[in-house]
């Protein structure tokens, strides 16, 4: 497990110490609070090992930005947050032309090219929905390059938390030590409450909540992404809050509760589309400006809604724009799906009862010609081409029904 992982992050740190170009460093993240994590946490680690480090923010991996990425050779070259399970795909775009590390944390497939390291914890026992997230394998990474990137403990702690992978209220195994690690050297405290723990930044500006930080960053990540979002993010992470971030968060919310308040009124009014398993609703393009992140923020918020039938998957659809920050205009035509359980879905699926999105989702995404990339069991998002969706939905289905008889 654990010891399999780090043997595994030394043999590409000493791959990266030999790679014959090493001015410049290419960090492709996650928009979420826990890639924003990860992104930081990266670039601080590069920077003292004295690379240039070069960042992108990607809502997802899609295969249009890699193969731009992959026209290149003699790159080093990381994914975080993502990218675990599309591993075969990089080694096969890739054939050894560039040095790739992958440090992600959904469920994952193996590399095929010696140049692409995948070091996705799911591939060494570890459960990206509840023991480890993206930003802790981040951490670890950065200890293995130098031990003096353990002060770096707090950052992959806000990350770990703000994913949401709680175990009766807490953080489990990696993440939880993580936590002890920032307490030990005064940066986090642990509060006990009645339904589990709650974690807290100690910082310059004071106390703060890491479920409200991670909020934070979610809004600058998802709602500001196409408005520099990310990198006032990273700031954040690396610095702390700031009235500057202060002022840009308050911008953004007030989109999202705007735009979040006309939907959930026109879903009470219309109501969501359902199947034998299925409920779902597209937004198409009402919620530009902000990232197609949010049709998976906004499945969470109305999960508790009492339009929403608590024993139904649920599914929303958002365009993608054709168009990547830092890539400019790229012709996408696709369309995303994000997909969020409630707690009772929750409780059926960990105990074995109910199918994991992580399971049918790609599945099925993968009979329409979409794409598949980071799903965990409980929450999941794929692509497929605008046009498709509910031919996805009926191949959902599909799966679904043919393996009741496994579960």
């Amino acid at each position: 497990m654990i010891d399999n992982l780090i043997n595994a992050m030394k043999g590409a740190v000493n791959d990266i110490r030999e790679w014959p170009f090493r001015k410049i460093v290419q960090i492709f993240h996650h928009n979420d609070s826990d890639g924003l994590s990860s992104g930081s946490i990266l670039s601080l680690a590069f920077e003292r090992e004295g690379f240039e480090v070069r960042r992108f923010c990607l809502e997802k991996p899609y295969p249009e930005v890699l193969r731009k990425i992959f026209a290149q050779e003699n790159q080093l070259i990381v994914f975080a947050d993502f990218a675990g399970r599309i591993a075969p795909m990089i080694s096969e775009l890739n054939k050894g032309r560039n040095l790739v590390i992958i440090l992600d944390h959904h469920a994952a497939k193996r590399s095929i090219d010696s140049k692409v390291h995948n070091l996705d914890p799911e591939l060494y026992s570890l459960k990206g929905d509840r023991d480890i997230t993206a930003s802790t394998a981040c951490y670890l990474f950065a200890k293995v390059m130098d031990s003096s990137n353990q002060d770096m403990a707090h950052i992959a702690g806000i990350g770990a938390v703000g994913d949401k992978f709680f175990v009766n209220g807490r953080l489990v195994n990696i993440n939880r030590e993580v936590i002890t690690e920032a307490v030990t050297q005064g940066t986090m405290e642990v509060e006990e409450y009645k339904k589990g723990e709650k974690y807290i930044l100690k910082s310059t500006e004071g106390h703060i909540p890491c479920d409200e930080l991670g909020e934070y960053l979610d809004i600058l990540g998802a709602v500001g992404y196409y408005q520099k979002g990310p990198e006032m993010g990273v700031s954040v992470c690396l610095h702390g809050v700031t009235p500057e971030s202060d002022k840009m968060v308050e911008s953004l919310r007030r989109i999202k509760t705007e735009k979040f308040s006309k939907e959930t009124q026109r879903l009470k009014e219309k109501g969501l589309s359902k199947s034998s398993h299925i409920q779902w609703f597209n937004v198409k393009n009402r919620f530009s400006p902000m990232g197609v992140k949010m049709v998976g923020i906004f499945c969470e918020e109305i999960m508790g809604l009492d339009f929403i039938d608590p024993k139904r998957y649920v599914a929303g659809f958002q365009s993608i724009p054709n168009e990547i920050p830092g890539f400019g205009h790229i012709d996408l035509n696709q369309v995303k799906i994000s997909m969020r359980v409630s707690h009772y879905m929750e409780k059926e699926i960990r105990a074995g009862r109910k199918m994991g999105l992580d399971v049918f989702l790609p599945e099925a995404t993968g009979r329409v010609g979409g794409f598949s990339d980071a799903c965990h069991s409980l929450t999941a998002a794929t692509t497929v081409p605008t046009g498709d969706e509910e031919m996805l939905i009926h191949e959902m289905e599909r799966v679904l029904s043919s393996r009741e008889h496994e579960i």
